[in-house]
């Protein structure tokens, strides 16, 4: 980066000895990705990625919570399939997989910082980093079967691998909240601090990172890398293919009308 600080439409990064924040700012939409979003933040990331003066990295996100997830209102940055359906394979695999591929492949430490919702892509961002510092508030949330549809952006990946599959299965097919103390309790994340220490804690361990041995933090994250996840890209194109499906379904049709009209969901497994 040709500055130490970088602020876009939808993201700022704060760069402060040698550990970069990168804040995910839509607050009024609780950090929803649209196009917009999903372009800054790899912009954000990549430029981070590529500055030798920032040798750790903390995601977080402005406002009452980390992120809500997709915004349905923009769940394809206007994309569309021949039949008329959002093209989710499309932003998958161009806006979302990028992101994620970057994160587990930048030979620096990453820390999710997540307050209140992590939900949807979100809780995939979140569950990509390296290590994940929740707040009391926060909590994890695979909604994709709210509305029809099935965990991506790597969480079904990142999440078997920290908790196992029966918890994994239950997470995806459930669709319920995971607190964050119970998602610490299963091994989801690393650490659970006060609402009002986040940030400071979250900084913390930015700066205590920065200051280490880089090259060895490298090293490790290529070792767990290799052995958790070298199908990684693999899994990921498996998700946007079975994503695809599922947004032609009418059961994702019927989850979003729902979801906007804010009453429960009548699925006919169709």
């Amino acid at each position: 980066m040709s500055e130490p600080d970088m602020q876009l439409e939808t993201v700022n990064v704060r760069v402060v000895d040698g550990a970069a924040t990168v804040e995910l700012n839509r607050p009024q939409a609780l950090n929803a990705w649209n196009a917009q979003l999903g372009a800054d933040l790899l912009a954000a990331l990549r430029g981070v990625a590529e500055e030798d003066g920032v040798r750790a990295v903390v995601i977080a996100g402005a406002g009452r919570g980390f992120s809500s997830g997709a915004d349905l209102k923009d769940i394809s940055g206007g994309e569309t399939t021949p039949n008329g359906r959002p093209d989710v394979y499309k932003t998958l695999t161009e806006r979302y997989h990028p992101i994620m591929q970057l994160i587990r492949e930048m030979p620096k430490p990453v820390v999710a910082a997540v307050n209140g919702p992590a939900v949807g892509i979100g809780c995939s961002l979140a569950l990509c980093c390296d290590l994940i510092v929740a707040a009391e508030s926060a909590y994890f949330l695979l909604a994709f079967v709210n509305i029809g549809l099935v965990p991506d952006g790597g969480s079904s990946l990142f999440v078997p691998t920290r908790i196992g599959m029966a918890r994994a299965m239950e997470l995806a097919m459930l669709g319920e909240r995971l607190p964050a103390r119970q998602a610490l309790e299963w091994g989801l994340i690393n650490r659970v601090v006060d609402d009002e220490r986040l940030r400071e804690e979250a900084a913390a361990l930015g700066a205590r990172l920065a200051a280490g041995p880089t090259r060895s933090y490298a090293g490790s994250k290529r070792q767990l890398n290799n052995w958790l996840y070298s199908r990684m890209p693999e899994q990921l194109e498996l998700e946007a293919q079975i994503q695809r499906e599922m947004a032609g379904s009418d059961d994702f049709v019927e989850g979003a009308l729902a979801f906007v009209q804010k009453r429960p969901a009548r699925f006919a497994g169709s």
